[in-house]
């Protein structure tokens, strides 16, 4: 580690811009203001990806800090399972929701699509992590259920993730989603390669919301593969892990 690195600052964060309540907090990090060094530099969050153990943890008591949440760390797999928030513990899921003001529910991403809930009340809030496997599976449906709002009262906001002109997937993937919802073809257009495409992420998750009867979405558009402020897995896959976070003030 390199103590010299500056501290980290919400200069260094991206804040999401949505009509959320003032009591709903959210951030998404960036790879600045940690102590991680290449291939993780800086602000690497990923316990699971070969980075010293000891900058993780340093990197993560710098967010703690600075936000003055508490975090829920999850073992992400890919799954459409979602968990109610609890700091004590790190419970396999791939998103988490609370309603306990103080603790943040958390996604580690790079490359797949960071999803964050609330209310226009703001008694209840979420963090989805949904890569093309977890939408299908259902993980964002599933976080809309285990929250149990009314869809005209939700809102929704999507952060960095890989881009139509870089998520290139087979025809096995494209099949998947059509099977479930037709309009998503659309979604998909021929890639370079034969039997290829390139899958518009963002897009894929606004038509399983709407689906679900939730109209305000908001975010979408960062492609975490072109802006090297975020880790990408498929820029480099020796990297590190970015997070989002949603929280109720105190």
């Amino acid at each position: 580690m390199n103590p010299s690195f500056e501290s980290l600052s919400l200069a260094d964060c991206l804040l999401p811009e949505w009509p959320a309540p003032a009591r709903v907090r959210s951030c998404v990090t960036t790879r600045a203001g940690g102590v991680s060094l290449p291939p993780f530099d800086r602000l690497n969050l990923g316990t699971h990806v070969g980075d010293d153990a000891e900058a993780v943890a340093q990197n993560r008591s710098r967010l703690q800090t600075l936000l003055g949440c508490r975090p829920t760390w999850l073992n992400q797999v890919h799954s459409p399972d979602v968990v109610e928030a609890t700091p004590a513990q790190v419970l396999t899921a791939d998103a988490s929701w609370t309603a306990t003001p103080g603790v943040a529910a958390l996604v580690m991403t790079a490359d797949c699509l960071p999803v964050l809930f609330c209310d226009r009340a703001g008694t209840r809030v979420a963090a989805a992590h949904a890569g093309w496997r977890g939408l299908v599976g259902g993980v964002l449906e599933n976080t809309l259920k285990a929250l149990a709002f009314d869809p005209a009262e939700t809102l929704v906001w999507l952060g960095p993730a890989i881009g139509p002109a870089a998520f290139e997937v087979g025809a096995e993937v494209r099949e998947a989603f059509v099977a479930q919802h037709a309009e998503t073809t659309s979604a998909f257009v021929p890639g370079a390669q034969p039997g290829k495409f390139m899958a518009d992420i963002y897009q894929l998750a606004r038509i399983r919301l709407a689906a679900q009867g939730v109209t305000a979405i908001y975010g979408g558009g960062l492609c975490t593969v072109s802006d090297q402020r975020f880790f990408s897995y498929r820029r480099a896959s020796r990297t590190g892990r970015f997070a989002s976070l949603i929280w109720l003030a105190n």
